[in-house]
């Protein structure tokens, strides 16, 4: 992951994760502070203001009922189907950000409809 970042976005880069109870164990946070990875302070598992919940989840409706034989196999058909995602479906993602801001701030905290 480190080399990719600092090639792609250079040095100061901040890593995204969503959270997950199964990313906060200390093997995974040591890990990252080892390794000097300033990670975005974000809720657990908070999808609200991460448009990649939403793609994922369209190439999760796109991929059920399919029967892959081994990793290499998967990632094809993963990518496969992400090539197949209209660009006006990131747009229209990337176009709910202020909504899924405000519902945030609006929310203090609590639950959004995303």
């Amino acid at each position: 992951m480190r080399p990719y970042a600092r090639n792609s976005v250079g040095r100061g880069f901040i890593f995204q994760q969503d959270n997950d109870s199964k990313h906060q164990s200390k093997l995974i946070q040591n890990w990252f502070s080892h390794r000097h990875v300033t990670l975005l302070d974000c809720p657990s598992q908070s999808p609200d203001l991460n448009i990649n919940e939403g793609v994922w989840a369209e190439l999760e409706c796109r991929f059920v009922g399919r029967n892959t034989r081994n990793a290499d196999e998967k990632f094809s058909q993963l990518e496969e189907e992400w090539k197949k995602i209209p660009l006006s479906f990131i747009q229209s993602l990337l176009g709910s950000v202020p909504r899924r801001r405000r519902a945030v701030i609006d929310a203090k905290e609590f639950a959004t409809q995303y």
